[in-house]
């Protein structure tokens, strides 16, 4: 039996469960990362380099473009920690059945984006509630 199969994969159109979400926002927060180190790594230059750098690099993270970056890289982080000790987990045996490893996974992107949240309030806050 012959079936005819599709030209392109639609992948819009496939609906992932909350796992293969966060295991690939694993992947890509991964290579965030890892592609943002060069940069990092230039940024604690300069800020280490003398006290005007050090202004510089704080009056950019403390701007618009700056802290969306800031935010973004952190939530990277956060999210690659989480997924990453929730994999640790099944290397181990926990949360293998279906109900914890979902849990697990709605926990890990839920803990990233709450902590992240929390972190863009306190600095609207301290900021006077300007952007």
């Amino acid at each position: 039996m012959h079936r005819k199969r599709p030209f392109f994969l639609d992948l819009l159109a496939i609906r992932l469960p909350i796992g293969g979400v966060v295991s690939i926002l694993h992947r890509a927060s991964g290579a965030m990362l890892s592609l943002a180190i060069p940069a990092l790594l230039y940024i604690l230059m300069l800020s280490l380099r003398s006290a005007e750098d050090f202004a510089q690099v704080q009056a950019f993270f403390d701007g618009g473009l700056g802290g969306l970056i800031g935010l973004g890289l952190l939530w990277a982080l956060l999210h690659h920690l989480f997924a990453g000790l929730r994999h640790l987990g099944f290397d181990i045996g926990w949360g293998e059945e279906k109900l914890p490893a979902r849990l697990t996974a709605k926990l890990a992107l839920l803990a990233a984006i709450v902590i992240v949240g929390v972190v863009a309030l306190l600095r609207l806050l301290q900021s006077g509630g300007t952007p």
